[in-house]
């Protein structure tokens, strides 16, 4: 005796397989979002961090640049990029807003108008960078 399914059955796997992907598919796609933007924020964080750390440690005025194509930090009054970076458009993560610059002294303060609110959005997932006039980076849902 032979052992196989009949065509039924496969057409109520295939139906079922299809219903489960239908609900399953659009939450995964929300996680993803939920994670692209997440590690979209932490680059930012952590560039604003190395910016800081490189004013101090090569005694220079660094200069951050952060826009949706690009994390670039320099000397000020150079062109020429110390660390460059992809930006949150890389991730297809929108960062609201035009791009912002944060200077840092040779001793690791934030010069000039430091104090920015960045906001990154993927789908319905949202993170905001708040960054303060001392330094600090807060990162909120």
């Amino acid at each position: 005796m032979r052992q196989a399914f009949t065509l039924p059955e496969l057409l109520l796997v295939l139906a079922l397989g299809g219903i489960l992907l239908g609900i399953a598919i659009p939450r995964l796609s929300a996680a993803l979002d939920r994670i692209e933007v997440a590690a979209a924020a932490s680059h930012i964080a952590a560039a604003h961090q190395r910016a800081r750390l490189m004013a101090v440690t090569q005694s220079m005025v660094a200069v951050l640049s952060v826009d949706s194509l690009a994390l670039t930090i320099r000397q000020r009054g150079l062109i020429t990029p110390l660390w460059s970076e992809a930006g949150p458009a890389a991730q297809r993560v929108s960062l609201a807003g035009p791009g912002r610059q944060f200077t840092f002294s040779p001793e690791g303060f934030s010069m000039g108008l430091s104090n920015a609110t960045l906001r990154l959005t993927r789908g319905n997932a949202t993170r905001t960078l708040i960054v303060s006039r001392l330094g600090r980076v807060r990162i909120t849902h």
